[in-house]
């Protein structure tokens, strides 16, 4: 798609800095010294626990179901004529070699610094064709989006016929699903059909990030709110899921008490009723933006978004260390203005170091 809509390229430079945000929070709930959440979390005291429920619930949670939905409103349907393998080819050229780059780069560019060992870097090349590298945590976020580039094709002719009904109908299934978490946290470990040898329950096909992109086309394609119901419905929805989804790490989180994450983080999941409410109203309130288009330093900065996430991991933990100095109940900086400003300084970092590969022949392979 050639031409550029406005107010994704306000959502695509939001979201980077959102997902910057979330992983400047976790440095204040990790239970090690990684700067990142493992499996177990701790909170060393109250303050801590008001601004990462307030940054990483509250405001960053969205950051990962905006840049699904940016996708899908900008890919879905497929245009017509469009062959299943020339789709592929054109997202995979796109996507492909630059993270194949940071997967490579991740693995054995911290033993330039002795941010790891020999044996830690082997054992990471050797996990590459299956995963994601020990220190590159957030290239999680490669695997689905290219599920959802897999499975457009097959989709993409029901939603180029389907009506308004069929994709509410799809729609209330796919928000249903949202609950399972939940259900199967508190409830029943396995639910409708899952077993140990069975984890295909019986919303799987109608769950995940496969609804958000059902929501992109109903939005773009059904939702002809006036800008005023977009305006309330979006901050309704937006407050909602927000303040839903920061109480519940501030229910969960007790000063001093080690806890797994998983429970800590029992409704940040991305794929839950409340996230997808706040995403559903950051997303509606973004629609309301309506110059002809959107400023050129939003653009230059909205292109370059995608490099700028694959590396920003590499500016966010020394910045975070050189902040916090060792000491997450007295960093440098009040811990309400800590968290924003190793926000602020890795974006800025990664901002003019993807400008800068832009510049080179070839970029496109290593920054999108």
């Amino acid at each position: 798609m050639k031409e550029r809509i406005p107010f994704v390229d306000y959502i695509r430079v939001a979201a980077c800095f959102l997902v910057m945000l979330v992983h400047a929070s976790e440095n204040f709930y990790a239970a090690d010294a990684s700067g990142l959440a493992g499996n177990m979390s701790m909170l060393a005291c109250e303050q801590n626990r008001l601004w990462v429920a307030l940054y990483d619930g509250g405001l960053g949670r969205i950051s990962v179901p905006l840049f699904m939905i940016v996708s899908a409103f900008l890919l879905v349907p497929m245009p017509q004529g469009t062959t299943m393998g020339q789709f592929y080819r054109r997202r995979f050229l796109r996507i492909g070699p630059p993270m194949v780059t940071f997967l490579l780069l991740y693995t054995f560019l911290p033993l330039l610094w002795g941010g790891m060992t020999w044996e830690q870097s082997m054992a990471d090349l050797r996990r590459l064709p299956f995963n994601f590298p020990s220190m590159a945590g957030h290239l999680w976020f490669m695997y689905p989006l290219i599920s959802l580039y897999l499975i457009i094709p097959v989709l993409s002719p029901w939603l180029r016929e389907a009506p308004a009904r069929d994709e509410r109908i799809f729609l209330l299934i796919f928000t249903l699903s949202t609950f399972v978490p939940w259900v199967k946290r508190f409830v029943a470990p396995e639910v409708w059909g899952e077993c140990f040898w069975n984890q295909f329950t019986a919303l799987w096909y109608c769950s995940g990030y496969i609804g958000y992109l059902v929501l992109a086309h109903y939005i773009r394609r059904h939702l002809s709110w006036t800008r005023n119901r977009r305006l309330w419905v979006g901050t309704v929805c937006l407050i909602a899921g927000a303040v839903f989804t920061a109480w519940s790490f501030w229910w969960k989180g007790v000063p001093g008490q080690p806890i797994e994450t998983p429970m800590l983080e029992w409704a940040w999941e991305f794929c839950m009723p409340n996230v997808l409410c706040a995403t559903f109203g950051a997303f509606l309130l973004f629609s309301c933006i309506e110059p002809a288009e959107a400023p050129r330093r939003v653009t230059g900065v909205a292109k370059l978004t995608f490099g700028m996430y694959l590396m920003h991991l590499f500016f966010l933990a020394p910045i975070a260390n050189w902040i916090i100095g060792g000491d997450v109940v007295h960093p440098h900086l009040p811990v309400w203005a800590a968290i924003p400003v190793i926000a602020v300084l890795t974006f800025l970092c990664c901002l003019a170091t993807t400008k800068l590969l832009s510049l080179l022949p070839g970029s496109k392979y290593v920054i999108g």
